[in-house]
């Protein structure tokens, strides 16, 4: 692994976005602005699914509202994350916080998975009234994601970051 870490490390895209000056800071500008985008629509679709927030709104209306954007803004986090990868991955292999991070994208995936046919395939289900299950995604989604972007925040104090 680290052979094929040091082989992308040394490609002319990954020396362009570290070395270039302005490449790695509008890469990272970019990430961080997708991620308010993708997680001010997940944390209100989670707070109405929770009953805390829009509750004169129809669990679908707020749903089938914020999902084009969610997915917008999780397009580009994954896009310029990847970049942001690609410009440092052996620190990146060598940075606790991010293989912490790398578990709990596991752990949405597994989020996604339980919940999907239960609560998510069909948010006109809980115009009604949400049901316990789907508070305990909306809680667990709020926390799995908190939950990442601490630790992509803590990448940077990682040891591995010092020079």
């Amino acid at each position: 692994m680290p052979s094929m870490l040091e082989w992308i490390e040394s490609t002319g895209l990954s020396i362009a976005i570290r070395e270039g000056g302005l490449p790695y800071p509008i890469i990272g500008g970019l990430h961080l602005l997708s991620i308010a985008l993708f997680g001010g629509m997940l944390l209100v679709t989670d707070l109405r699914l929770l009953g805390w927030a829009l509750r004169n709104c129809k669990v679908s209306e707020i749903w089938y509202l914020a999902l084009p954007w969610k997915r917008l803004g999780f397009l580009v986090v994954v896009i310029t994350g990847l970049l942001l990868m690609w410009a440092e991955p052996i620190r990146l292999y060598q940075s606790p916080s991010f293989w912490v991070k790398m578990l709990l994208f596991g752990l949405v995936g597994v989020h996604g998975l339980v919940f999907r046919r239960s609560v998510y395939s069909q948010p006109e289900k809980l115009d009604a009234g949400t049901t316990a299950r789907a508070k305990l995604a909306a809680a667990m989604s709020l926390i799995l994601w908190a939950g990442i972007v601490v630790a992509g925040r803590l990448i940077a104090f990682d040891p591995s970051f010092d020079q």
